[in-house]
């Protein structure tokens, strides 16, 4: 049997699962990985916790999903126009981008479809499988590279004249009111160059798992926390849409089989074998175990959380073949 498989039989016996005993089922399944903590919303209210939830660190790839979030303010106010290309707003990095590359606009980079292959910050992407740089018209491609995910921070910062972690503060955190924020922590211990082979850095966040899932139930309300439009609802609905079929993510930057790709969000691809409860979901996902997951179709918010970096790790197949399924039968 394929992983896809086995993944969508464990999910599907979690949809029909009844309730009771899930909990004590679900923290035994955590207590025999390394889950540091994890809480789990159904309507916005807490029905499952597990460790210290208080307890910020990093997120690792998870990170891209709430870069996409911050754009959304900055896209509905007009300072951040999706059709801008590179050679449009003179971006460039070490060793000149070719002319085709700088066709790209920021849209593409949100797609991860640049068709840009320069080096970049930071390991854990598909790059290692990118097609000759040169060789692939942007828009056309998908690539997870994280060369896309740290220019878009760049970008940002360059285009709304403010810092990044800044106004990530003022237009994500406080409207969303996050509780374990650290400004000072972000800008002083986040950004992480370790390649020195582009001028762009990958912008990091340090979160608490209930800061995690704060910001899952604000996309799962359609941006809106509370009485605040915190993220425009159409951007909300285009950015965890079905932009890149699982298909097709599959063949060039392979995954869990079976999710496609939005606008830096991982999307449960209908045409998959998905169970009803994730019909319209997305996760956002990140090594060692970081995971932000939405289920509209059962109202409820999974927050994932391994303390990182360290020897501790909940693969992504233990977290949707197991887990995930675990604690969607809380419903």
């Amino acid at each position: 049997m394929k992983r896809r498989d086995l993944l969508a039989a464990a999910l599907c016996a979690a949809a029909v699962r009844p309730a009771r005993g899930a909990a004590p089922s679900l923290r035994g399944l955590l207590a025999g990985y390394d889950t540091s903590a994890m809480l789990v919303l159904k309507g916005g209210e807490p029905v499952f916790s597990y460790g210290d939830l208080t307890r910020i660190s990093y997120i690792a790839s998870a990170r891209k999903s709430l870069v996409s979030m911050l754009y959304g303010p900055a896209v509905a106010k007009g300072t951040i126009r999706l059709d801008t290309t590179l050679a449009g707003m003179d971006f460039d990095d070490m060793g000149r981008l070719l002319p085709i590359e700088r066709t790209a606009t920021i849209r593409d980079l949100l797609m991860a479809r640049s068709g840009i292959y320069h080096k970049a910050a930071n390991e854990g992407d598909a790059s290692a499988l990118a097609p000759k740089r040169g060789s692939v018209k942007p828009g056309s491609y998908f690539l997870y590279n994280n060369w896309d995910f740290n220019a878009l921070g760049a970008i940002y910062q360059r285009l709304t004249e403010r810092d990044f972690y800044k106004a990530f503060e003022e237009d994500i955190v406080r409207p969303a009111g996050l509780q374990d924020w650290n400004l000072k922590v972000h800008q002083t211990q986040a950004i992480r160059n370790d390649t020195h082979l582009s001028d762009y850095p990958a912008r990091h966040f340090v979160l608490s798992t209930r800061d995690m899932a704060r910001l899952g139930q604000v996309m799962l309300q359609k941006g809106r926390w509370r009485e605040q439009q915190v993220i425009p609802a159409e951007w909300s609905a285009r950015t965890t849409a079905l932009s890149t079929p699982a298909s097709e993510v599959a063949r060039t930057s392979p995954f869990i089989d079976g999710l496609g790709y939005g606008w830096l969000w991982w999307i449960f691809d209908p045409a998959a074998k998905w169970p009803a409860p994730l019909k319209g979901g997305y996760t956002a996902s990140g090594a060692f175990g970081q995971f932000i997951t939405v289920a509209p179709a059962l109202d409820m918010v999974v927050a994932h959380k391994v303390v990182a970096p360290s020897k501790l790790n909940v693969p992504a197949d233990a977290y949707f073949g197991k887990i995930l399924p675990a604690a969607l039968a809380l419903a």
